[in-house]
């Protein structure tokens, strides 16, 4: 038996994590199972609201399976692993050995599964995600609140005046040099994607107009702003916010993932492409390297059956109509739901409770599906698994985002950029060697989004093969938020 501690720091700082190990250990001794096939990975889930029980399992299935079993039968497995949220474990009246012995006995028959397994990008998560943007007014209506004031703190990390400043300034050492060789263009184009509540694009405006002012070269009246956003809702009520600058600013619903479709006509020509924590809200798959065979993590969400009892009991339905109502609303959203089943949902509010309420008691299984080759495994429509080997190879065991929807859109948007153009995101960037083995990154919940941490070294590995530089750097205007910036920039 392996026990992998990632949560190291955690652990020294805990005297009832650390209390919890001799629990853990007469558990698995009692449970029966063959220790020889069993690895135990010790996490701290540091998100409160997330898809994990405190102990789950996860069979590690064998080589080579081919087609999936026939008549349902069970897959091939090669070993277990059980993952352990040290964090749970440490609170008051924690039972470990309850959790752990009630995970090892298995929990198929206790679970009302909304879905087949699949690669985590292709999870109900993201669609409750998709959904959440989508229906973002009737979310924010049953909440009474904004979505802004369910992030750490309250508010956007990026929104902050010294920080536009910085960069506008920046904008202007360029346009002065372009403009004294007659190469600047006519006009001057900058893209804010993730644009929340208005309140960044209306700050960067304000210090763009004032500082323009006292430059006295007229920038703004060549300046084309360009704010995009994948939630109507939330676009609208940045427009409202900037209204006054009139045709300066336009703004734009797209899919952050396929720029190329909605702008293309702007390549080469953005000097500035701005982005605040877009990435971290995109989907992505994880990979795992275990005693050197690599392996595509699948999930599948489910509702735990005595939850699903409560929410069954709650809208009077029955509890095996709720995986097919779950998908109904993920396919129409609340307004439409409420129209077609109005004798079981009364009205859109009443629907969105439904949806709170099943978003709420999500859950995920895992079970790790052996890679048969890297080039086998689609990363993006344009590229495979194959990018992904250096990055696996230097970090043996090991299992990582592969950050699917924030490498689209980052490869998507590199061709946008003027080359004395950049990328400036500000995010949750994993940046080191060794992070990946040493914590948990997500995913987890805020509201009704689902938030991961995004594969820095992968979106560096990415660029770096099509002639930019990436660099990273503290968000410095917040001492210690997690937030980072990444530049990117074509290379010298």
């Amino acid at each position: 038996m392996d026990i992998d501690v990632r949560a190291v720091g955690k652990l020294r700082e805990s005297a009832r994590a650390q209390a919890a190990f001799g629990p853990l250990v007469q558990a698995l001794c009692r449970s029966g199972a063959d220790l020889a096939r069993l690895r135990v990975v010790c996490d701290w889930i540091q998100y409160r609201n997330n898809f994990r029980d405190t102990a789950m399992v996860a069979p590690v299935l064998a080589a080579g399976l081919g087609q999936p079993p026939a008549d349902g039968a069970a897959p091939a497995v090669d070993g277990y692993e059980l993952a352990v949220d040290l964090r749970r474990c440490a609170q008051p009246g924690a039972d470990v050995a309850a959790e752990v012995e009630a995970a090892l006995a298995g929990a198929e028959a206790s679970r009302v599964w909304l879905e087949p397994w699949a690669p985590g990008s292709a999870s109900c998560v993201w669609r409750f995600n998709a959904l959440y943007w989508q229906a973002l007014a009737d979310w924010e209506k049953a909440t009474g609140k904004e979505y802004e004031r369910a992030l750490p703190g309250g508010e956007s990390d990026a929104r902050n005046t010294a920080s536009a400043r910085d960069l506008i300034l920046g904008l202007f050492k360029v346009w002065d040099e372009l403009a004294a060789r007659r190469a600047l263009p006519e006009e001057l184009y900058v893209i804010e994607l993730g644009v929340g509540n208005g309140g960044q694009a209306r700050t960067w405006l304000e210090e763009f107009t004032e500082l323009d002012r006292r430059h006295g070269r007229d920038y703004y009246r060549r300046l084309r702003y360009l704010m995009g956003d994948y939630s109507a809702h939330v676009l609208d009520r940045a427009r409202q916010e900037v209204a006054h600058y009139g045709d300066r600013v336009s703004g734009l619903v797209l899919d952050a993932t396929r720029l190329s479709q909605s702008v293309a006509f702007l390549a080469g020509k953005v000097f500035l492409v701005y982005i605040s924590n877009v990435y971290d809200n995109l989907p992505t798959d994880e990979v795992a390297s275990i005693r050197g065979r690599i392996y595509l993590v699948q999930t599948r969400g489910y509702v735990p059956v005595a939850v699903a009892g409560r929410i069954a009991a709650r809208f009077g339905i029955r509890t095996e109509e709720l995986a097919p109502l779950t998908e109904r609303l993920l396919r129409i959203g609340p307004e439409l739901l409420s129209e077609s089943l109005p004798g079981k949902f009364a009205d859109p509010g009443q629907a969105v409770q439904f949806w709170q309420a099943v978003w709420g008691a999500l859950r995920q299984a895992e079970r790790y599906v052996p890679l048969e080759g890297l080039d086998t495994y689609q990363v993006t429509p344009s590229l495979t698994g194959e990018i992904l080997r250096p990055l696996l190879a230097a970090e043996g065991d090991v299992r990582m985002h592969v950050s699917n929807g924030a490498l689209s859109s980052f490869a998507d948007t590199l061709p946008l950029l003027h080359p004395f153009g950049q990328l400036v995101c500000h995010d949750l960037f994993l940046t080191g060697h060794g992070q990946y083995r040493s914590g948990f990154y997500g995913p987890g919940k805020y509201d009704g989004s689902t938030v991961n941490w995004v594969n820095g070294p992968l979106l560096q590995l990415l660029a770096s093969r099509r002639g930019f530089g990436v660099t990273f750097s503290p968000f410095t205007r917040r001492p210690g938020s997690n937030i980072k910036t990444l530049t990117a920039q074509v290379r010298d």
